[in-house]
Parts: structure tokens; C-alpha cells; sequence
């Protein structure tokens, strides 16, 4: 699955503070991207997503958009082959025609422990600090200037990865970038190339369609 897993997820609003200057600490800048993320009620943004198989040692891209609305609505779409994720607020359904044709997969939003996170970067940023080991892993100044965090699940916290790094905007503290490292071994590194907070968005664009002829694997019983 592709972003399904990713653990897609991304702090998406403004920020009060002033930019800073030069490194930060780790408390403030969980505290900026924390509080820049309250913020947001709707997101819509395009991103570009490269995963690595540590096993096989293959690569693949994969470039689409993702509209959010807080708390439980999401809908994502695959440019390259037209695969969704989509959370209609009760249930969660993904269609993967390239790695699984002919089926789509049913499952209730609330199953997120390996699953897709409903919120995609919020997933880092909801209490992050009693979630999280939490550590510099420093400053990327190589387009937009950001902090970078390494984020380590706690003992006994379910998520969908083993460990994350994310790129908080010194800017804005907005997190357009993020890299997670899943269970299976494989490596998603997530970057926004577009980013519109707050948005409106039609109800319409979070309900599912199954495909003509696609067998729905209902995983809610």
C-alpha cells in the first residue's frame, strides 16, 4: 500500500511566532508545530512520495493530492494509477489496482494501529511528547530552512511505523516533508509540493465509489 501505511502525515497551519534563526530546541519546535497544527480545520495539498523495500532493495515513486477535513475525513488520490485512500468518518477504504487489483479493502476508521493514519501529519503532532522519544536530527537548509526530528514510537504506543523524521518549517512550522520507517521494513519519504490550509471542500469529495467489476473485501465484521 502506498500511503495508506504512512503512517500521509503533515503540520499544516500558521504559526503566531516570528521565524527563527539558526537551530531550535527539540520543545520548541514540537511546541510551534503543535500549536500551528490546532489551527487547521482543512487541508488540501499535492505531494510526491518515493518508498524504498530495505528487503529487495527496489525503489518506486508516486506523485497525488490529499484533501482533509479534521478530524475523520481524508481522501487521497494516486496520479500514476488512479489508486485512493479514502475515510468517509466511519469507515476507511482502499483501493490499490496496481499492488492489489480487483479488490478493494473496508475497513472501520478507528482500526488505525498498522493501518492508515486518518490525519497524516497530525499523526506526529497529537500528543507527541507522551507518544514519542523525540530527538534532533538537524537542521535541513536546503530549500525552505526546517528543523528535523526524529520521532521513536514509546514503549507499548501502537503506530504505524518504527520510527519517523520530520521536517518542521522554520518559517511557519508547518511540516511539508516526513520519512517513516514501517514494521515491514519499508521506507516512505513523503514531500508537499503544494500546500492550501482551511480551504472549503465539497462532502462529496470523501465518499467512495467501488469501481464496476472491483470485489469489496469488507473487513469491518
Amino acid at each position: 500500500m502506498k500511503l495508506g501505511n504512512i503512517a500521509l502525515v503533515v503540520a499544516l497551519a500558521s504559526s503566531p511566532l516570528a521565524p527563527p534563526v539558526g537551530a531550535q530546541s527539540v520543545s520548541t519546535t514540537i511546541d510551534r508545530a503543535v500549536a500551528a497544527w490546532a489551527k487547521a480545520t482543512t487541508a488540501r495539498a499535492a505531494f510526491d512520495q518515493t518508498i524504498t523495500n530495505s528487503i529487495t532493495g527496489g525503489t518506486a515513486t508516486s506523485h497525488g493530492e490529499f484533501l482533509q477535513q479534521r478530524p475523520d475525513r481524508l481522501a487521497i488520490h494516486f496520479n500514476d494509477d488512479g489508486g485512493r485512500v479514502v475515510s468517509d468518518g466511519k469507515y476507511l477504504w482502499i483501493y490499490m489496482p496496481t499492488s492489489a487489483p480487483g479488490q478493494v479493502i473496508k475497513r472501520l476508521t478507528n482500526e488505525d494501529g498498522g493501518g492508515a493514519p486518518i490525519d497524516i501529519t497530525g499523526q506526529f503532532l497529537d500528543e507527541p511528547r507522551a507518544k514519542y522519544d523525540i530527538t534532533a536530527a538537524g537542521r535541513d537548509t536546503t530549500g525552505d530552512a526546517a528543523q528535523v526530528l526524529s520521532l521513536v514510537p514509546k514503549t507499548g504506543q501502537a503506530a504505524p511505523f518504527t520510527r519517523a523524521k520530520v521536517w518542521v518549517s522554520d518559517k511557519d512550522a508547518l511540516i511539508r516533508e516526513f520519512e517513516v520507517v514501517e514494521k515491514s521494513g519499508v521506507t516512505r519519504h513523503v514531500r508537499l509540493t503544494s500546500l492550501a490550509l482551511n480551504v472549503p471542500i465539497e462532502k462529496s469529495a470523501f465518499t467512495f465509489t467501488v469501481p464496476k467489476g472491483v470485489r469489496v473485501v469488507d473487513q469491518t465484521k
